[in-house]
């Protein structure tokens, strides 16, 4: 910390102790070239991670939201809820290690669906016809066919390496 009546770079902490209920830390601090005390105050600096959404606005990362959105397409579903945890861990591991601090909300929805589509197939229809937004039931009957589709394929490729 340098020294505001000398400029100098080294001091030595005098005193430390919780300011403002835990939100920072006053230190008094003494010059070890001028002798002379300052307080400094040390705190969080919280730059919030963001969310691209699909019209190109930015807010804040909720991970309470995100699990509201599981827990609604997992709901009366027999899906443990260490396995919801995991889904909203895994996305905010994502949200937190970009390097800019932002991530679209689309790479966030496929992330969800993919681990639903592994959990739980009417979790992740559930979830996939509002990430989606399917207009009609046309939309919504390919999905299912894709994922029957799927299945039958994973259920064949089963078969015949038993």
């Amino acid at each position: 910390m340098k020294c505001p009546f000398c400029g100098y770079l080294e001091d030595k902490v005098v005193d430390s102790r919780e300011a403002r209920e835990g939100e920072s830390i006053r230190r008094r601090r003494e010059c070890l070239r001028c002798e002379r005390r300052f307080t400094s105050y040390e705190r969080i600096d919280e730059i919030p991670y963001m969310v691209i959404k699909k019209d190109g606005r930015r807010e804040p990362f909720d991970r309470n939201k995100v699990m509201a959105g599981i827990l609604r397409a997992c709901e009366k579903r027999p899906v443990p809820s260490s396995k919801l945890d995991g889904i909203v861990n895994a996305v905010e591991k994502y949200v937190q290690e970009s390097p800019e601090r932002e991530r679209p909300t689309s790479k966030i929805g496929e992330i969800i669906m993919r681990r639903l589509k592994e959990l739980d197939k009417v979790a992740y229809v559930r979830f996939a016809s509002v990430y989606l937004e399917f207009e009609d039931v046309t939309e919504f009957m390919h999905e299912l066919k894709n994922l029957v589709r799927s299945r039958a394929a994973g259920g064949a490729t089963a078969k015949r390496t038993a």
